[in-house]
């Protein structure tokens, strides 16, 4: 029994670290690198301006971060295996392809979320006290958001610099509609922990759990229908 849960830890190892691979393509130490460098980049031009630091601050520190962090991935993910010619392989067996991908975003998302909770330990300790797995938690909503959407729009144009170029246009197109919806519920880039000032906590809570809903129901949709594209096997291979 235990040798049979060794060899079965042995093969989920494998799958999962082969997997990442092709997913990132092997640039994942440097992205994870360039995410580091703007998150200190960022901490130290906070601490320079001497503005006050509370959660806010914490939250709009690791949000570039997290997107950067998610991007590579999902934009690039279809590009990646048709260069490294899996994507024939996954389209040769029927319905296969749907859990390789449905696994595959598992994985990035839960290793954004464990690095997220590393970098809020560090605000924590070097910054302002937060709880990192509430401040990892929060920030997923709107990083997966943007992450569901990147791997939709992959589906549809099957390369990874149109899809880049798309969702930098989006992304710099929802950055600026955030400003004139800084207090709505259908602002992407909410901030949980920024309560503006005279505002009803209860009533801040209320448009959070409303965005928060909204956000989640957008990774449904992104998700599904960029699943439901891998069905047309003639538009890939």
């Amino acid at each position: 029994m235990k040798f049979f849960s060794k060899n079965m830890a042995i093969v989920v190892w494998k799958t999962i670290r082969y997997n990442l691979k092709i997913i990132f393509a092997n640039r994942f130490v440097w992205f994870l690198l360039a995410s580091f460098a703007f998150y200190l980049f960022f901490a130290i031009m906070n601490v320079y301006e001497g503005g006050t630091i509370g959660e806010d601050t914490i939250y709009n520190l690791l949000l570039f971060p997290g997107v950067l962090l998610i991007f590579y991935p999902t934009a690039f993910g279809i590009q990646n295996d048709e260069d490294s010619r899996i994507l024939e392989i996954l389209f040769g067996i029927p319905d296969y392809r749907y859990k390789v991908w449905l696994v595959r975003l598992v994985m990035i998302f839960v290793q954004v979320f464990v690095i997220l909770i590393f970098y809020g330990w560090i605000s924590s300790f070097l910054l302002y006290k937060v709880n990192p797995f509430e401040m990892a938690v929060q920030l997923m909503f709107p990083i997966v958001f943007l992450g569901a959407m990147a791997f939709m729009f992959s589906t549809i144009i099957k390369n990874g610099n149109g899809t880049a170029v798309v969702m930098v246009l989006i992304g710099v197109a929802l950055l600026i509609l955030s400003e004139s919806m800084q207090r709505s519920q259908w602002n992407i880039f909410l901030n949980p922990f920024d309560i503006p000032n005279n505002f009803n906590e209860i009533i801040w809570e209320g448009i959070t759990t409303r965005n928060r809903i909204f956000l989640g129901a957008g990774i449904l949709v992104f998700l599904l229908y960029g699943l439901f594209n891998l069905q047309k096997r003639e538009r890939f291979v």
